[in-house]
């Protein structure tokens, strides 16, 4: 009998063990998936086209350098956003990339962010007086100025502008505006009127178009805040048989933009090569997960308001109908097919 009880004690013994898994032996891919860099991603909204390419690409870059990013859409509403920032806070990611609602409503979210060791990068969009780990854009000042010069070269010298610019709680905005208003000073060109639309809604700038046609029929030039502003004033335009007769600019490359400037309806737009910016942001992103600094030639310091801040800036490139091919074709950005889905291919 005792042969057969110590027979089952020593099985049982035996079986306990086998089911017997420590908390601490995690899976080698659950550990290693504990162990990944978080990223946080806070969008303003998706209602500007590009931001779908900006989000997809960050993501894409983010992975291949082993990170996960966890994307959130304020919808183009401050509290959201801040909701969301707390959200990713109390998460406890590494890094949280931003593109603000409002370049002056998020200082104390960035505050918050960093007093728990999280990186925070401001993401095109400066977040002032907020000190920053990085911000990332393009040269806006150009921007201003490439649109400028479009007009100038038309000889449009004495001539007449209406502006209709983005949201006013956009930093780039009037970096944008500034340096598009001395090319018009520089070339004596008079400005009617500057609208700005609330959280970029193209919408209230078409509505404002439709209200105040006594201007833009005197205006021999019309500068959209971006190509979604101008697709819509356009429509306005072409319900007053104006479309074509008003020069026309905006920025981001949008397709309907391209395909207007092959058709003749818009001068020219702004491309801003957001796979290069997407990636350049990813990488610093990892980077400052790290622990590393953001070096490189083209990292310089600015002022933020209260802080000196770590900035890099990219180059946004003029392109109208004689450079579209060489910009937009070849860089992929667009398909050819789709920009003169209207006109005859030209040979």
């Amino acid at each position: 009998m005792k042969k057969y009880s110590w027979a089952l004690f020593w099985l049982c013994l035996l079986l306990c063990t086998s089911c017997n898994v420590s908390p601490h032996n995690k899976p080698e891919n659950e550990t290693k998936k504990s162990n990944q860099i978080q990223i946080g991603m806070s969008f303003d909204s998706f209602v500007i086209e590009r931001w779908q390419r900006d989000r997809d690409v960050f993501v894409s870059m983010a992975r291949e350098l082993g990170a996960q990013v966890n994307v959130q859409n304020a919808n183009g509403e401050l509290a959201t956003q801040k909701e969301q920032l707390e959200y990713l806070i109390n998460k406890g990611v590494d890094v949280i990339v931003i593109i603000c609602v409002d370049s002056d409503g998020l200082r104390d979210m960035v505050q918050k962010a960093k007093e728990q060791g999280i990186k925070v990068i401001a993401y095109d969009r400066l977040i002032k007086n907020a000190n920053v780990d990085l911000y990332i854009s393009f040269d806006n000042a150009m921007v201003g100025t490439l649109m400028g010069q479009a007009f100038a070269k038309e000889k449009l010298q004495g001539g007449k502008v209406l502006m209709l610019s983005g949201s006013t709680k956009d930093s780039n905005v009037p970096m944008v505006e500034n340096a598009f208003l001395d090319v018009m000073k520089q070339n004596r060109i008079s400005v009617l009127d500057i609208h700005h639309a609330d959280n970029w809604k193209p919408e209230l700038s078409a509505e404002y178009v439709s209200k105040h046609m006594d201007l833009v029929e005197q205006a021999d030039a019309i500068l959209c805040g971006n190509d979604d502003i101008a697709s819509k004033v356009v429509r306005v335009l072409a319900e007053k048989r104006l479309a074509g007769t008003k020069l026309l600019v905006g920025q981001d490359a949008d397709l309907e933009a391209c395909q207007r400037i092959v058709e003749g309806t818009q001068l020219m737009t702004v491309y801003k090569p957001v796979e290069k910016l997407a990636k350049r942001a990813a990488e610093c992103a990892v980077s400052l997960a790290k622990g590393q600094k953001i070096v490189g030639e083209d990292v310089v310091a600015i002022p933020n308001g209260d802080f000196t801040i770590p900035y890099v800036g990219l180059q946004p490139i003029r392109v109208d109908k004689n450079n579209m091919d060489e910009v937009i074709i070849e860089s992929g950005f667009h398909l050819r097919e789709d920009v003169y889905l209207n006109v005859n291919l030209p040979s």
